[in-house]
């Protein structure tokens, strides 16, 4: 009975359009309620200890480096410089664009922020190169979703909080994945391209003056992620201390190099920034609470239990699992999902032996496909935003990036070296 109020409360509060911060608070105190040897000190427990975490304080300071990037110039530079390197490539502005937001998406660690970034700069783009309004925003939006998969990720940070592995772990597992990703939009748009403007030219060849010029420009923008990652991997500052590397330095380069961010725009950057992440720690401290009663009522345990009677096949019950998150990510927002699903999901596969970590990528991966899924489509809405189109139109034309997605998700889900294999090589993780 206990679990039925639970779910049932907080599922009849999202369907009502009820915030999912304030879903999953309600949902908690109507099942503390309910249990005779619970009081209300659980939920404030609960709620405090979820956001007094020190891991989480990177949540925070990526949010405000990719916003300091998206409006100090680092991200059209880093536009500038896939424009010039790959903009006769096949496909040409649209492997550009995809390739920029991979660029962008390892340094921001967000996917909205890569969304606006990106899209604003290269949106009116790709509409005067001869693409579609809609099919550039749609691209837009799916790319954007790589700034959550490369490293450093805000995302990756919660998933690792909630599962207890590491950080720097779930970094490297996530670039190899990313880069397929990346790689199957890039193939498909090529494919798109040929067949809806082909006969358009191909932009001016540029010659390797003009490259290098472009490559001088941006060498601090492009610095960014070695400074950033390089600290992790080397082992000199942690994923949370990286964070705030990644705000000093975009500050440095935006304001005192580029000189394109006034200093009186910060206090409104910061709010800004304080309001987004805001929303995003009350989710997790309300879902810590939720969770604790999900462990209390052994719904874990019953769930690995029945998963594991029906079959012992891993592959079935990872499709199966994918198969929820797909769903979930259409409905649900993904910090909210990961930590309300990984202490349901998380014990069920460990049990049938598939490593957390590479179970962590499969679940960021499926996830993201969910910001592009009406109707939550965070990245729908930001791409139909700064693209200057309506929400309806670009929602028609995601499916086919939506399949794309789905098809290198199956790749890095049955082929786990694609997540283990850098953090096995550099790292001794695991087996």
């Amino acid at each position: 009975m206990t679990t039925a109020i639970l779910f049932g409360t907080f599922f009849v509060l999202i369907a009502i359009g009820v915030p999912i911060g304030i879903a999953l608070g309600t949902a908690s105190l109507a099942a503390i309620a309910y249990i005779p040897f619970l009081n209300f000190d659980l939920y404030g427990l609960g709620l405090i200890s979820g956001m007094d975490s020190f891991t989480l304080i990177a949540v925070v300071l990526f949010t405000v480096a990719g916003n300091i990037m998206s409006q100090g110039g680092i991200s059209r530079r880093l536009v500038a410089v896939a424009d010039h390197l790959f903009g006769r490539a096949p496909g040409d502005l649209g492997t550009v664009t995809i390739i920029a937001c991979l660029f962008f998406a390892a340094i921001s660690g967000t996917g909205s922020a890569t969304v606006a970034a990106i899209g604003l700069a290269m949106i009116p783009a790709l509409v005067d190169r001869g693409y579609d309004r809609a099919y550039s925003a749609a691209m837009v939006a799916s790319a954007g979703g790589l700034g959550v998969m490369i490293p450093p990720s805000v995302v990756m940070i919660v998933y690792a909080v909630a599962a207890g592995v590491s950080v720097t772990a779930l970094f490297l597992a996530g670039v190899l994945p990313g880069l397929v990703v990346a790689l199957t939009l890039i193939v498909y748009n090529i494919s798109q391209r040929r067949l809806i403007a082909g006969d358009l030219p191909l932009p001016a060849r540029h010659d390797w003056r003009e490259k290098i010029r472009v490559l001088n420009q941006a060498k601090l923008a492009l610095l960014m992620p070695l400074v950033v990652l390089g600290g992790i991997y080397a082992g000199i500052v942690t994923p949370t201390e990286s964070s705030a590397v990644a705000v000093v330095y975009a500050l440095i380069v935006s304001v005192f190099v580029y000189r394109e961010l006034p200093l009186s725009r910060l206090p409104g950057m910061l709010l800004e920034s304080a309001l987004l992440v805001s929303a995003v720690l009350v989710i997790i401290g309300a879902s810590v609470a939720f969770g604790r009663i999900i462990a209390l009522e052994q719904i874990p345990l019953a769930l690995a239990q029945f998963v594991t009677e029906v079959t012992q096949n891993r592959y079935v019950v990872i499709m199966a699992a994918i198969v929820l998150l797909l769903i979930v990510g259409t409905f649900l927002e993904t910090l909210a999902a990961i930590v309300i699903l990984t202490p349901v999901l998380l014990p069920v596969l460990t049990r049938l032996g598939v490593d957390p970590v590479h179970f962590g990528i499969i679940m960021i991966v499926a996830l993201a496909i969910g910001f592009v899924t009406p109707p939550l489509g965070a990245n729908l809405f930001m791409a139909a935003q700064v693209g200057q189109i309506s929400f309806d139109k670009v929602a028609r034309r995601i499916l086919p990036w939506v399949i794309t997605m789905i098809v290198a998700l199956l790749i890095i889900a049955f082929v786990p070296w694609l997540s283990l294999g850098l953090p096995r090589l550099l790292l001794d993780y695991g087996p």
